[in-house]
């Protein structure tokens, strides 16, 4: 199954100190990199990219995510996305325009969401997203 990273996880892996929690993390998105999962979205991109004050690092960075093509969206997800936030809205979940849009990309393509933001967990118990988790196989 396809993996759609998370901007709280590529971030994680960007820090310049990385403690036991977050080395997990790391490891786990390097054997997804490996094992060709990934999935990059151009909001996601463009998260990571924005508020970076040196040029230096912002080429860097931009340059290194160039290895991950843009998931292509379809009018679709931005609908589905919209009547996920009405949804959840009903039920007193809130979340950001983000965050449904990468719901509804992962639902449309059965795409698990790899993400340490607690907010999808509240929004996987009113739709059907899959929360992909740290596997610890000889770790």
């Amino acid at each position: 199954m396809k993996i759609l990273v998370d901007t709280c996880i590529w971030s994680t892996a960007f820090r310049k100190t990385i403690d036991k929690d977050s080395k997990n993390i790391v490891d786990e998105l390097i054997e997804l990199i490996n094992e060709g999962r990934i999935i990059m979205l151009g909001l996601i991109r463009q998260e990571l990219l924005s508020g970076i004050r040196s040029e230096k690092q912002f080429k860097r960075l931009r340059d290194n995510l160039r290895a991950f093509e843009d998931y292509p969206l379809v009018t679709e997800d931005y609908e589905m996305a919209a009547e996920l936030f009405n949804k959840c809205r009903k039920k007193g979940i809130q979340g950001s325009n983000t965050d449904f849009l990468i719901c509804a990309i992962a639902i449309r393509n059965n795409f698990s969401i790899f993400t340490a933001d607690k907010d999808f967990k509240s929004f996987s118990e009113y739709i059907k997203i899959n929360l992909h988790k740290v596997r610890t196989h000889g770790r």
